[in-house]
């Protein structure tokens, strides 16, 4: 069997907000790639033994006295070296060049003129060429290091590139990895595939085939315990274990009363009915009910939530005495924020609503065969293995559920409403051709009352607020605009369907000021 680790890219991170966007689309490609803060033992550097390198991105400044700094290791390497944004200033500035604080700073789309040949440009831009691409930056290289030449300007910039065709190292400072960049995707596949020689083994179907070795390498013949929850991580490990180890493997469904509509049968007909998988179903939504009685904090909200979820698993996984791995949807940036960075200067993903961990008592092994994967990773292997495509491209749920959807107190006559009200939002962005062009749309039960008219009677109901989001990494997002034929059809189907409404709102807030959950 191939060894589709063998031919790899590092990642430097200086703290951009685009560094995981550079490593999806180097994975997209087709080659493996891992992420590490800029100060990581440089003698890991080393033994990781990369096909090559790139600098990422970083809010910092070259001219600070303590700068972040690519280590020595990285130079050492004898490997092309990739430096965009941060990454070309922070080359230039330790290879002998000189940066300072731009007169002028860039940011968005500007013009760049392509000036001299060299091997980054070779099948992507002549000289004399302009390509569209996307400036972030504030400070600029004015004079490249010994051995290097200008490639590329912009109309502000007369260094917008710079290379060094004889140790391949390269340096641009606009960004390939984001889409407003002309055929940037083309110009990472130049440096990653032509330059640095790395075959494209990172297919679906070969992650697939590399993790079912590993998880029976791992188990052997040991049975194993899930706790399968319905979101796309959860499930598609389900059908990835199954697939490796079969009857080996038990999940524990904890229906926890504030899933979407009807989410716990179809849960259950997809895993235990369609895929012959072993599906404990727990039906506890009486005690969530009860555990959150009274309780309206947001924070106090997600504990209670999360809290009982370990004890409902802790308490089936003691029924299963001879489970002796415990398997964990764990996936690529949740390890990326584990790791961390030795200044804490490093930049870091933080996850938002997670249920929690479990205890440490269960003293059960990990299995996690996801942790190499970003989210859209994780969603390709899950068609690959046959999970339905609209199950697997779900938008976001957060962990504790509608818990967090329905504002205060959560009661099981508003989780039904909510329940149900999501479910037309839902149902009809399907039907409209609007939900993959979203980015997470969702409703939430305002615990308020408006006066509304229903038939010629005056009613005091409760409000529903629809939420809708375009964003491609979710730190900042905009609210859809979504056609106003469309919302009048949802608000009226929600009103007329569901006795206790009486008026919907849409949610214009952008991410920031506001978050895109409401609590």
């Amino acid at each position: 069997m191939q060894n589709i680790h063998s031919d790899k890219i590092l990642i430097l991170d200086f703290g951009a907000q685009y560094t995981q966007l550079i490593a999806r689309r180097i994975r997209e490609i087709g080659v493996y790639c891992e992420i590490w803060a800029w100060d990581h033992d440089p003698a890991e550097v080393a033994k990781f033994a990369p096909k090559g390198i790139i600098l990422s991105g970083g809010p910092e400044s070259t001219i600070e006295a303590n700068a972040p700094r690519a280590p020595q290791a990285a130079f050492a390497a004898g490997v092309p070296l990739l430096g965009i944004c941060y990454g070309m200033q922070t080359m230039a500035a330790q290879l002998g060049g000189r940066t300072e604080a731009g007169h002028t700073r860039e940011f968005g789309h500007a013009q760049l003129l392509v000036t001299a040949a060299c091997g980054l440009w070779a099948g992507f831009a002549k000289a004399g060429s302009a390509v569209d691409v996307w400036m972030s930056h504030g400070d600029r290289v004015t004079d490249v290091p010994p051995g290097f030449s200008v490639t590329a300007a912009t109309h502000d910039l007369p260094i917008a590139a710079m290379a060094d065709d004889a140790r391949r190292w390269y340096g641009v400072q606009f960004h390939p990895e984001v889409t407003h960049t002309q055929r940037g995707a083309e110009l990472l596949r130049r440096f990653v595939v032509d330059i640095c020689g790395c075959g494209t083994m990172w297919t679906a179907a070969n992650i697939i085939d590399d993790a079912v070795a590993r998880v029976r390498a791992q188990v052997g013949s040991d049975e194993v315990i899930l706790g399968l929850s319905g979101g796309v991580d959860s499930s598609v490990v389900a059908a990835l274990l199954h697939r490796a180890i079969g009857k080996q493997l038990t999940c524990v469904f904890v229906d926890t009363g504030l899933l979407r509509w009807h989410e716990g049968d179809q849960v259950m007909a997809m895993f235990a009915q369609h895929m012959g998988v072993k599906v404990i179903r727990v039906d506890a939504s009486e005690r969530y009910f009860a555990r959150l009685e009274g309780i309206g904090d947001p924070e106090a909200k997600r504990k209670a939530i999360g809290n009982l979820f370990v004890e409902i698993f802790d308490e089936q996984s003691r029924k299963l005495s001879t489970a002796k791995w415990l398997a964990q949807g764990t996936i690529y940036p949740d390890v990326i924020e584990s790791a961390g960075s030795k200044t804490g200067k490093a930049h870091v993903i933080k996850s938002h609503h997670n249920v929690g961990g479990l205890p440490q008592k269960m003293k059960l092994g990990l299995v996690e065969p996801l942790r190499e994967l970003f989210k859209d990773e994780v969603r390709r292997i899950g068609v690959e293995l046959g999970l339905p495509r609209e199950m697997v491209h779900r938008h976001p749920f957060p962990g504790p559920g509608l818990g967090v959807r329905v504002l205060g107190e959560v009661k099981p006559g508003y989780v039904e409403l909510l329940q149900r009200a999501d479910d037309i939002f839902i149902g009809e962005l399907r039907a409209a051709g609007l939900y993959d062009k979203v980015s997470q749309a969702f409703a939430v039960f305002l615990p308020v009352k408006s006066v509304g008219v229903v038939g010629d009677a005056r009613a005091y109901e409760w409000v529903i607020a629809l939420r809708a989001v375009e964003t491609i990494d979710f730190m900042t997002a905009h609210w859809a605009h979504l056609p106003y034929d469309f919302l009048g059809k949802v608000s009226n189907r929600i009103i007329n369907e569901l006795r206790g409404v009486s008026r919907v709102v849409y949610d214009v807030s952008g991410k920031p000021p506001a978050t895109i959950e409401w609590e």
